[in-house]
C-alpha cells in the first residue's frame, strides 16, 4: 500500500513540484499525473476481474463435475433398481411355473416305512402327490366370468 501521507509530505512534494516543473506546466503536469493513475487503476481492475473470472470459473467446472458425479450415480442407482424388478419379476413368474416343495420339517409316515429304510435309494419309486399336497402344481388362474342376466 501507499504510505501515509500527512498534510505537511503533500506541501512539501508540492512545493518542490512548482520549483522544478513551473507555475506554467504545472496543470498540465498534474492531468498527466491523473491520467496515468487512472490507468494503472483500470489496468488493476482488469487484473482482479482476471482472475475473479478463473476463480469462478474453476468453481463452475467443479460445480458441473459433482452434478455429472450425482447424475451418474442417480443412473447407476436407477439401474439397480430397475434390474431388481426384473429379478423380482423372473422369480415370480419361475415361482409360479414350479414352486418350490413343502418345507420337510415333518416327514410324513408311510405304510411301507421299513422297507424304503432298507431299499436302495434307486428301487424306490418316485411318490405321487397327493390330492391336498402343497407339492402338485397350482393350476393357473382364470378370469372370472361374467354372470349372466
Amino acid at each position: 500500500m501507499l504510505p501515509q501521507f500527512g498534510l505537511t509530505e503533500f506541501l512539501l512534494i508540492a512545493t518542490v513540484a512548482l520549483i522544478v516543473v513551473g507555475p506554467k506546466d504545472l496543470p498540465l503536469m498534474m492531468r498527466k499525473l491523473g491520467q496515468f493513475v487512472a490507468k494503472g487503476k483500470a489496468m488493476a481492475r482488469e487484473f482482479q476481474a482476471a482472475f475473479d473470472d478463473i476463480a469462478k470459473q474453476a468453481e463452475l467446472d467443479e460445480l458441473r463435475k459433482e452434478i455429472e458425479d450425482l447424475r451418474r450415480e442417480n443412473a447407476l442407482t436407477q439401474a439397480v433398481d430397475d434390474l431388481k424388478k426384473t429379478e423380482a419379476d423372473i422369480n415370480r413368474q419361475v415361482m409360479m411355473e414350479s414352486p418350490l416343495p413343502a418345507s420337510n420339517a415333518e416327514p410324513e409316515p408311510s405304510a411301507n416305512s421299513d422297507e424304503t429304510k432298507d431299499a436302495p435309494a434307486d428301487k424306490a419309486g418316485p411318490k405321487e402327490p397327493e390330492a391336498g399336497s402343497s407339492e402338485a402344481e397350482p393350476e393357473p388362474e382364470t378370469a372370472p366370468k361374467a354372470a349372466k342376466s
